[in-house]
C-alpha cells in the first residue's frame, strides 16, 4: 500500500535520504509513483497534498454511488486519512455508507470518511450567517475547516436585519484569525463584519432570499462591491472554496 505523499511524507524521506537511511533512487522513485491514478471515469490526483499541502476531495453532485465508492477506496489504498464527500444527499450517504463507513452530515450534504482531525493550529476561524437559511452553506464551510485541522466557532442568526445579536459577539469576532460571513438577501453582513475586526473576511453570498435577490447573484454583487477593506468574496453557496480558503489564511503562519 503507497502511503499518501504529503508534504510532511516527502519532508521525512528527504530527512531519510540525508542521513542515509534510504537510497536517492528509492526516494526518487516513492515520489515518482503514481502521481495520478485513471480509474476510467475519474483521475486522482494523489500528488495535490505534495503540492497544495491539503489533498484531493470529492465533489459528491453528479457522479453515482457507485463512483463515489470507488474513488474515496482508492483514496484510502494511497493512505488518506480523511476524506470529505461533498454535495450528496441522504439516499446517496446512505448507499455509500454499506461499503464505506462515513459519518453524514443532512444539513451540510457532508460525508466524512475518517475522523475529524484535532486542531493542529491555535488560530480560530469564525463562521457568522445573516440567517438560520443560511446554515447549509455555513456547516458546509464549518466541517471543511475542522476537516482540515482548524479550531471552528459558529455564530448563526445573527444579521443585520437586528445587528445587536452581532454586536452582542465583538469579542469573539475580534480573536479570530479569519472570519467566514455568509449572508443572502442583500448580502451585507460581509461589509459589517469587515468593518468590526483585523483580520481576512470571507464572504459566502447564498441563494436564500425572496425574486430580486435573483438566487444569490444580489449578495454576490453587494459582497463584490463591499466598502470594507479586507473582504474577499467566494461564489454563489460556495461553503467549501469558503472553508477551504479560510484554513490556508489560518495555517499561514505555521509553515
Amino acid at each position: 500500500m503507497d502511503e499518501l505523499l504529503s508534504q510532511n511524507r516527502a519532508r521525512e524521506l528527504l530527512e531519510h535520504v540525508k542521513d542515509g537511511k534510504i537510497s536517492v533512487d528509492d526516494a526518487l522513485l516513492h515520489m515518482k509513483r503514481a502521481p495520478f491514478e485513471d480509474l476510467g471515469f475519474a483521475k486522482l490526483d494523489h500528488h495535490r497534498a505534495l503540492r497544495q499541502g491539503i489533498a484531493e476531495v470529492i465533489y459528491g453532485a453528479g457522479k453515482t454511488p457507485e463512483q463515489i465508492i470507488k474513488i474515496a477506496s482508492a483514496m484510502q489504498m494511497h493512505g488518506q486519512k480523511i476524506i470529505l464527500i461533498t454535495r450528496i444527499n441522504g439516499e446517496t450517504a446512505n448507499i455509500i455508507n454499506q461499503q464505506l463507513p462515513m459519518q453524514y452530515d443532512k444539513m451540510a450534504r457532508m460525508g466524512i470518511v475518517g475522523s475529524l482531525p484535532e486542531p493542529d493550529t491555535s488560530g480560530q476561524i469564525v463562521v457568522v450567517t445573516g440567517g438560520t437559511s443560511d446554515m447549509p452553506i455555513a456547516e458546509e464551510a464549518a466541517l471543511t475547516a475542522q476537516a482540515l485541522g482548524n479550531p471552528v466557532v459558529r455564530l448563526y442568526d445573527v444579521g443585520v436585519a437586528g445587528l445587536h445579536r452581532l454586536l452582542a459577539q465583538t469579542d469573539v469576532l475580534m480573536r479570530a484569525r479569519v472570519v467566514i460571513a455568509i449572508a443572502g438577501m442583500e448580502g451585507a453582513l460581509a461589509s459589517v463584519v469587515g468593518g468590526l475586526v483585523d483580520c481576512p473576511v470571507i464572504g459566502v453570498p447564498t441563494s436564500v432570499g425572496y425574486g430580486a435577490s435573483m438566487n444569490g447573484l444580489s449578495a454576490l454583487l453587494s459582497m463584490l462591491n463591499s466598502c470594507a477593506s479586507g473582504v474577499s468574496v467566494v461564489n454563489i453557496d460556495n461553503g467549501f472554496g469558503a472553508g477551504y480558503l479560510a484554513s490556508m489564511i489560518n495555517h499561514i503562519g505555521g509553515k
